[in-house]
């Protein structure tokens, strides 16, 4: 099992990790240098370089199917907005896609290198053909799972960005509550602000339980959230 890091001020044999310092240059804004720094130093990021994992977006996942228990061998995925492919590798593992057990199917509108044990479509979700396209893949019975990281590009205003996510998350929702086998999940980002009421309500009135969870490797910092909706009970 993989195990994400425990906290940032430690590394191999006990010692104090020390803090990277990016030096300011002409052609490196203050906000770039700020990023490359919490990027140096972020201990996710060095986990999942050294674990193999394509994004420290993974350890997310992690954490949270370690604490909830949704991926299981043999179940079919579906993994919405997946590049660079984090989920999809956790994914991939914890249901035995790889040798061939489980299914596991992913879509983004980026184009992803190759996984083991991963379908790729290359699509926006938000195409109409998209969610066609997806169900088609599937294998009968439909999906037992439907992750949704996916994050429209921010724009710096908070109210239009909370509502862009929040869009895309409803469109998750509705994708899966057309796709999911009785007792199947739904696990989709959004942002703390307060326009989420509708969704909830939804999933509170097909899933036989829905919560928040904010995993230890989602930064503090970040108005990130995710909803996590068990027990699928079909549209009521």
């Amino acid at each position: 099992m993989v195990k994400a890091p425990k906290h940032s001020s430690s590394s191999q044999g006990g010692h104090r990790q020390l803090k990277v310092r990016v030096r300011s240059g002409k052609r490196r804004t203050a906000s770039s240098r700020r990023w490359l720094e919490r990027q140096l130093n972020d201990p996710y990021v060095a986990a999942a370089q050294r674990e193999g994992y394509r994004s420290r977006a993974a350890y997310k996942l992690i954490e949270i199917d370690d604490k909830h228990r949704f991926l299981k061998p043999g179940l079919r995925v579906v993994d919405l907005g997946a590049a660079p492919g984090g989920w999809s590798q956790v994914a991939a593992k914890r249901v035995m896609s790889i040798e061939g057990r489980g299914q596991v199917v992913a879509i983004d509108i980026t184009e992803m290198e190759p996984l083991p044990g991963v379908e790729i479509l290359h699509l926006d979700f938000m195409d109409r053909a998209a969610p066609a396209e997806l169900r088609s893949r599937l294998r009968e019975g439909g999906a037992d799972v439907v992750l949704s990281d996916m994050a429209a590009p921010t724009v710096g205003h908070t109210k239009t960005d909370h509502l862009r996510i929040m869009a895309l998350a409803e469109a998750a929702a509705e994708f899966a509550a057309e796709v999911l086998s009785p007792g199947g999940a739904f696990l989709a980002k959004v942002l703390q602000g307060g326009a989420e009421h509708a969704l909830l309500a939804g999933l509170k009135r097909d899933f036989a339980k829905v919560r928040h969870v904010k995993p230890p490797a989602s930064r503090s910092d970040s108005a990130e959230l995710y909803v996590l909706a068990t027990g699928f009970r079909g549209r009521m």
